[in-house]
């Protein structure tokens, strides 16, 4: 003889005002995440070559950046409002491989190449060296 096991469905027990409660903290999330987490659009690039500022430009315009280093030239493109490492003599290409960079405070770095290209603006977002 085995006994039906009792319905234990959670839905039941819930009230309109615990969706209420559902809904608004995920608009608070959101909302959080939005205001916190996310950057603003950068306004100026920063390039560095070694331990000197090679250039800071406006990113409102249209440009090809040649960066001397150690290993060779490094080109980075500046198109309206974003900026990218084209091409790099390092071997592993990862200042490459990070695409376009938009945000205040994102930033590419060529170690081997000793050049490092940074998006300054009047706020960065939050990560964890904020805390």
């Amino acid at each position: 003889m085995s006994k039906s096991a009792p319905c234990h469905n959670w839905l039941h027990g819930l009230k309109w005002g615990d969706g209420l409660t559902v809904v608004l903290g995920a608009i608070a999330v959101f909302s959080l995440f939005n205001t916190l987490w996310l950057g603003e659009a950068a306004s100026k690039v920063q390039v560095r070559a070694g331990s000197e500022i090679f250039t800071t430009q406006s990113l409102n315009q249209q440009r090809t950046l040649e960066i001397p280093g150690p290993l060779g030239t490094t080109t980075v493109i500046i198109d309206h409002g974003r900026v990218r490492v084209a091409s790099d003599p390092s071997p592993r290409q990862y200042c490459v491989k990070q695409g376009w960079l938009t945000q205040a405070g994102e930033v590419a770095m060529c170690l081997p190449n000793q050049v490092s290209v940074e998006l300054l603006g009047n706020s960065k977002p939050y990560d964890s060296l904020n805390y």
